[in-house]
């Protein structure tokens, strides 16, 4: 979800990086010197979090994040995990990551801010509990669709066993690359988590200008699919667009924890706006405990801020903007606990785009671009600031292209096909 742009397209196997000896990517850029981490985190003002918080922090509610791994000892994140499980078949374990991605949603979704003497990286639900699902996102080693939608399946299935009440993917894979069986497979377990009262929530993607492709499991028939707003509440440029889209979250010039040397990275994209449904969903639930998936859902759809356009639904934004403070203080009737508050010919694309007969490959890192980020550069203060990683598309994709390019001739790079929805800053980056 983030201000890191989402990069989707298939990853570079990290091997053949290493051989050609190729650093690729924008040089992070440091952030505000003035402001601590806390203060760059406008979002949370935005949403009123400071009020929130008096009613409810996320107490008692378990949100899995199904990830690429997780920085587990990060001072924001220190004791907020639940033992996890690994679903990647990559060394390492749940706290072994490729990059910082996970680690950024999980601290989106329930950061404390102990960082930086207090001044650190707060999540919209700090009180909640994470179970870190960890899967083969692309970032260590290759990845194949078919182990990508399984993992997914099998970490969904884990989470609901955990007791989970809210399942976090911000990560998705083009539909158009996905079999049929592979889908199926997945749409079946993600209804069953939802027959057994569990709110699956997921990035919808960030390539609105790339041709709009539909992703998996963002689209998926039961998925609540997240899209990406600014600071002036319009959908940004990267969020895709659709019938899948339920509702939107800030996801653009987003602080948080990360794997950088400074510990901190800015983002930007549909997963970190997942990241805040997610969270939001965990806030209302943990004061309306009796409440089921359905009525928590309703919920946030009737108290969101509304498509500016007019309409009930709209491509860009779904049922509006989420707004969990007035979904506590003003959350009106939650409506029947066993009827889906979201039409399922609304929630599903009618068609997927035809993929090229040569998927195209990049290393998924955290940037604006398709194009991977070089590592963040630390802040050179006493107090570390977040660093920028979204650079501009202009000047890197060419580069990516060479580098490309040359891999395939010199190293018989085998190209994968997934997609990532976010990015997070420098090589720790996401979706």
């Amino acid at each position: 979800m983030g201000r890191i742009d989402t990069r989707r397209g298939g990853r570079i196997f990290a091997t053949a990086l290493a051989v050609a000896g190729i650093v690729v990517g924008p040089v992070a850029a440091p952030a505000m010197a003035e402001d601590t981490i806390r203060q760059q985190q406008w979002h949370l003002d935005a949403m009123h979090a400071p009020e929130m918080w008096k009613i409810s922090r996320g107490q008692g509610i378990t949100v899995a994040v199904i990830d690429g791994g997780f920085k587990l000892d990060h001072p924001d994140l220190a004791g907020q995990f639940l033992p996890g499980k690994d679903f990647s078949g990559s060394p390492g374990g749940v706290g072994s990551f490729g990059d910082g991605h996970g680690t950024g949603i999980a601290s989106l979704i329930a950061g404390t801010g102990s960082g930086m003497g207090g001044t650190g990286a707060q999540g919209l639900a700090p009180g909640v509990k994470i179970l870190p699902l960890k899967i083969n996102n692309g970032s260590v080693g290759t990845l194949v669709s078919a182990d990508f939608l399984d993992q997914i399946g099998q970490a969904v299935t884990y989470a609901v066993d955990q007791g989970a009440k809210v399942v976090n993917i911000s990560q998705g894979m083009d539909a158009a690359l996905s079999s049929s069986a592979n889908v199926a497979r997945l749409t079946s377990i993600i209804a069953a988590a939802r027959a057994k009262g569990v709110l699956v929530v997921s990035s919808v993607g960030n390539e609105a200008q790339k041709g709009n492709p539909v992703e998996y499991p963002g689209a998926l028939p039961g998925v609540v699919g997240v899209g990406a707003v600014g600071r002036d509440v319009v959908a940004t440029d990267e969020s895709e667009q659709g019938p899948q889209v339920v509702l939107a979250a800030p996801g653009v010039d987003m602080a948080g924890a990360c794997t950088s040397s400074t510990g901190y990275c800015k983002t930007h994209g549909t997963s970190d706006a997942s990241a805040l449904v997610s969270a939001s969903a965990a806030l209302v639930w943990s004061v309306h405990k009796d409440w089921t998936a359905n009525q928590v859902l309703r919920v946030l759809i009737n108290t969101a801020g509304k498509p500016t356009d007019g309409s009930v639904h709209s491509v860009d934004v779904g049922y509006g903007t989420v707004r969990p403070r007035i979904a506590l203080t003003d959350p009106g009737d939650p409506g029947p606990a066993d009827v889906s508050p979201v039409p399922a010919a609304t929630a599903t694309p009618s068609a997927a785009p035809t993929p090229s007969a040569t998927p195209s490959a990049t290393a998924v890192a955290p940037s604006a671009s398709n194009a991977p980020a070089a590592a963040p550069t630390p802040v050179p203060t006493s107090e570390p600031k977040a660093v920028d990683a979204s650079g501009g598309a202009g000047s890197t994709l060419p580069v990516v292209a060479a580098v490309v390019a040359g891999l395939v001739l010199v190293a018989g790079v085998v190209f994968v096909v997934v997609r990532r929805r976010k990015a997070a800053a420098g090589s720790d980056g996401g979706r």
